[in-house]
């Protein structure tokens, strides 16, 4: 359990997604490039890449992510936010990623309260 003190620190903000590519030599990671409306977009590597094999379906597409978390290095590569998803079971056993996306269009960079 965390305190509510602490759940208002965790910055949640939508995110347009302008590229995603596949990382050589890595099955599972995408590097994205985000728009959170700052200065320059930001590089996100998740390991979304199974259930998304055709990254560049991912693009234009807004979905929710923590943006004030800590850079940290995946593969080599910095990683800048941290996109929300679940995951799904499926009857033959795969795990599928579910990206946690807005309703409707959102600007990009808006917070969730």
């Amino acid at each position: 359990m965390i305190s509510f003190n602490d759940f208002q620190k965790i910055e949640l903000k939508i995110g347009t997604i302008i590229h995603a590519e596949k990382i050589d030599g890595s099955d599972k990671l995408l590097k994205l490039s985000v728009d959170f409306c700052e200065e320059k977009p930001r590089q996100v590597v998740s390991g979304v890449a199974k259930t998304f094999s055709l990254p560049e379906k991912l693009i234009n597409k807004q979905f929710v992510f923590v943006t004030n978390l800590e850079p940290r290095v995946i593969f080599g590569l910095e990683s800048q936010a941290m996109i929300l998803a679940s995951v799904k079971k499926k009857k033959n056993g795969a795990e599928e990623i579910i990206l946690i996306k807005p309703i409707k269009k959102s600007s990009p960079g808006a917070v969730l309260h």
